[in-house]
């Protein structure tokens, strides 16, 4: 069955507080499904938000984006550019061809680092993929003690400069691949630990997306205040019994779930924020969330 999500209504921001926020990003899981149909045809669609973000003080995430996603083989596929993604007609032309049941779609506002590529999100070693929103405050004062803690053999996969990258091949080094949230608690550890060493400022504001193919972890966590926002949606079949009136929602599978930074559409009972400092886990369309805490264990 293909899916759509066209004819979405506007999400009015009021019902949140707004948070300092760097990038906006979405992760979709379900049956295959037209990276179009995900991309573009929501009125309140990623690619709307890279000119309209409504809950950050950063409005426009301009400095290039990517889009990570499974077909065939073990290995995802990236598509990345430094172009606008309200302005790119190569990520339109491949939208309408695509078809996966996991994607995941980044904007991006840098933070510091260069408007390039290779710093452009998802980032993918092997079989995962890797997406955040965020920033490590102090990140040229940490860099180096942070790069030297990750493994040897994992480090000349690094190709760009930013934080996040380096955030995702600490996470690797702790063993993302047996255990994401053990790994991803490390990692975050790791940085707030040397970040004190340093005498910098709490330093690390995120939400994260990572997946191996087949479940989705996504983490929000900061070292100080409230973190970026973060929601994931309702099992569609609750949804549908709330709005029987529309027919996008027929059209989804079963299994669907999305993840985002900003609700698609103002839906009521649609969107549940992640709390803060909590992390979740989405595997055959079924979400669990349990709380997440920055570790030291094992250095």
């Amino acid at each position: 069955m293909t899916a759509t999500v066209s004819g979405l209504s506007p999400f009015r921001p009021s019902q949140f507080e707004p948070e300092v926020t760097m990038c906006r990003w979405m992760t979709y899981c379900g049956d295959p499904i037209l990276a179009e149909d995900l991309l573009f045809r929501p009125v309140h669609s990623l690619i709307d938000q890279s000119l309209h973000a409504r809950l950050g003080v950063t409005t426009t995430n301009g400095d290039g984006f990517g889009i990570g996603w499974y077909g065939e083989g073990t290995e995802p596929a990236v598509f990345k550019s430094i172009e606008p993604a309200w302005n790119d007609r190569n990520l339109r032309e491949i939208a309408r061809q695509i078809r996966t049941p996991l994607l995941f779609a980044h904007i991006r506002s840098s933070t510091g680092t260069p408007v390039q590529r290779s710093n452009c999100h998802p980032f993918r070693y092997g079989r995962w993929l890797w997406m955040h929103n965020g920033v490590v405050e102090g990140f040229r004062e940490l860099r180096r003690d942070l790069s030297m803690a990750v493994e040897p053999s994992l480090y000349p996969a690094i190709e760009g400069s930013t934080d996040s990258e380096l955030l995702f091949f600490l996470a690797l080094t702790f063993g993302l691949a047996d255990d994401p949230p053990s790994a991803v608690a490390r990692a975050v550890g790791l940085v707030e630990d040397v970040a004190r060493l340093h005498g910098v400022p709490p330093p690390v504001q995120m939400t994260v997306a990572t997946t191996d193919g087949e479940s989705v972890w996504m983490f929000r966590h900061a070292s100080a205040g409230r973190p970026a926002s973060l929601f994931y949606s309702t099992d569609i079949s609750q949804v549908r019994l709330l709005h029987p009136e529309l027919e996008t929602l027929r059209q989804l599978g079963a299994g669907t779930r999305f993840v985002v930074s900003e609700p698609l559409r103002d839906l009521a009972g649609t969107w549940n924020e992640i709390p803060d400092s909590s992390y979740g886990v989405i595997r055959h369309g079924e979400v669990t969330i349990n709380p997440f805490t920055p570790s030291s264990e094992g250095r």
